[in-house]
């Protein structure tokens, strides 16, 4: 195959995919100008809270989940989980009244993010630690669906 029908094949494919996030993405406070603060968008009273973005990785023993929360207040944070569900939610906090922008692309107000968990996880054993604007969850798996290791006898 062609080198640039490969690229062009391929820039279309991105270019498709690209289009199909920005349809499922609630609000993109950087291409639709930022937040103007205190529950607004773009001037306007603002009915969505912005999705957080999130990394969320597994192993053999659990789910680990992290978020970028600089500036909120870790006491301000709620995270429950209801059944499958693990919710995130929390503000962030709006700039000082006096500020006058030249340019505003960091997003202010509310936050929500929801993850469904299908696998057994151990609710009790749930721990959130904040450090340096980092929030890190680490969701254990139930002792049921961890991995057992059985040993073999020789007779």
């Amino acid at each position: 195959m062609n080198a640039n029908r490969y690229n062009s094949i391929m820039r279309e494919f991105v270019n498709a995919a690209n289009r199909m996030d920005r349809m499922f993405t609630p609000y993109d406070y950087i291409r639709n100008g930022g937040s103007a603060g205190n529950g607004q968008q773009n001037g306007k009273a603002a009915a969505l809270k912005v999705g957080l973005p999130l990394d969320v990785w597994a192993d053999e023993n659990g789910f680990t989940i992290q978020a970028y929360l600089p500036g909120v207040n870790p006491d301000d944070v709620e995270i429950t989980m209801e059944g499958e569900e693990l919710a995130i939610r929390g503000q962030f906090p709006a700039p000082a009244a006096e500020a006058t922008f030249v340019k505003r692309e960091l997003f202010r107000g509310p936050f929500e993010r929801r993850l469904t968990i299908t696998a057994p996880v151990d609710v009790e054993q749930i721990r959130a630690e904040y450090s340096n604007g980092v929030l890190t969850l680490t969701v254990p798996k139930a002792e049921e669906v961890k991995p057992k290791q059985i040993k073999v006898v020789a007779k």
